[in-house]
């Protein structure tokens, strides 16, 4: 029996793939291969896959310029070279100082040394009532024992305000807010340094002799021209400069808004009058302190009044580290009938206890808070 023929065998062929779209059949490859036609699609993935993941890999974004660790390294650094700066230009001062206070009463100067750090405590509430945000206390604290380095650096207490402003900035306070409550800051703290300077002048039988202090009218008629001339110009400038009358009008209204939400608070209307008024009386209290262990021999409120007087009559003067009142504090004591040395050992006494000697600590603490972000 014959056997049947075999039947040959065939395989179907896949289906060619299709060309993309938009384009020519001709664009395909020139011929079949193993029966499939590969198209421009195909050869760009097979393209792909040999590539190298690291080619393919974007290069990655160069790093911040704030973010390299030299600027960070030199943000912390600055201040404790303006420190040791300000230290080789006033060497005599410093060691007069010290030399002075080597001799004193260390028990009077540790209770002056005690009110200091009470007065770090009345600014931090100030701060804190000016403004309706709550912020950390002990980094608001924090940041008021660094801003004393940072007067040293700004006249007339722009360092403080400088720190102030950039650590509730930190802490997510708008700048409108910020800068609003260093407006109801300052406004406080004048107001009751006023209200207590009154106070201590309808006591005391030493106003009389604030009269000698006062200058005379040769000198009064231009300090006053100046004067108006700065507002007359200020005014100008708020009315004809429309980019200029925008921000500050903006701030005004952020700043009587808030002023209004912090006086609807009872704890923050205490922690702002009430550290305003205790700041005062504390600052005058080291003095008191400092004079007793020196050998001032005058009563305390009348120490208080020339301290308050002097700050008042020239607090303004645009002198970094408070070198205007010293003269001016020093002048005063010496017209209450404190001896000439023992007045000025008085005063160089009492900016090392409350500015020289915290300075290299407020320093340290200020690069701290710079490392942490907090500044």
């Amino acid at each position: 029996m014959p056997s049947p023929s075999p039947v040959p065998l065939s395989l179907p062929l896949p289906p060619p793939s299709a060309p993309l779209a938009g384009e020519l059949p001709g664009h395909l490859a020139d011929g079949p291969v193993d029966g499939v036609v590969h198209s421009p699609a195909d050869d760009l993935a097979e393209e792909a896959v040999r590539t190298p993941l690291a080619a393919a890999t974007p290069p990655p974004r160069p790093s911040s310029f704030l973010a390299g660790r030299s600027v960070r390294l030199a943000l912390c650094l600055a201040p404790l070279l303006l420190v040791g700066g300000w230290a080789v230009a006033n060497r005599p001062v410093v060691y007069e100082g010290v030399r002075r206070l080597v001799a004193a009463d260390p028990w009077w100067l540790l209770a002056g040394g005690g009110f200091t750090c009470l007065n770090w405590v009345a600014a931090a509430c100030v701060r804190q009532g000016a403004l309706p945000d709550r912020v950390p206390a002990g980094q608001l604290l924090a940041s008021q024992f660094a801003a004393g380095a940072a007067n040293h650096v700004l006249p007339a207490g722009l360092g403080a305000h400088a720190v102030t402003v950039r650590f509730l900035r930190a802490r997510g306070v708008p700048l409108e807010r910020a800068t609003a409550s260093i407006g109801l800051y300052s406004l406080a703290k004048s107001s009751a340094k006023t209200v207590v300077l009154v106070v201590l002048l309808a006591v005391s039988p030493a106003w009389r002799r604030l009269g000698e202090l006062v200058p005379d009218g040769r000198l009064l008629v231009p300090l006053a021209a100046v004067a108006g001339g700065v507002l007359a110009v200020a005014g100008v400038l708020l009315t004809v400069v429309r980019p200029l009358r925008r921000p500050v009008t903006g701030l005004l209204r952020s700043a009587l808004a808030d002023a209004r939400e912090v006086h609807t608070r009872p704890c923050r209307v205490a922690a702002l009058w009430g550290g305003a008024v205790a700041m005062p009386l504390l600052q005058g209290a080291t003095l008191v302190c400092v004079g007793a262990s020196l050998g001032l021999h005058m009563p305390c409120e009348q120490v208080v009044l020339a301290y308050l007087a002097a700050g008042t009559a020239v607090g303004a003067v645009p002198a970094p580290g408070g070198f205007a009142v010293d003269a001016a504090l020093a002048w005063t004591l010496i017209t209450f009938g404190a001896a000439p040395a023992v007045a000025t050992a008085t005063v160089i006494g009492y900016r090392v206890l409350t500015d020289w000697v915290p300075l290299a600590p407020g320093a340290l603490t200020f690069s701290a808070l710079i490392r942490a972000r907090i500044l």
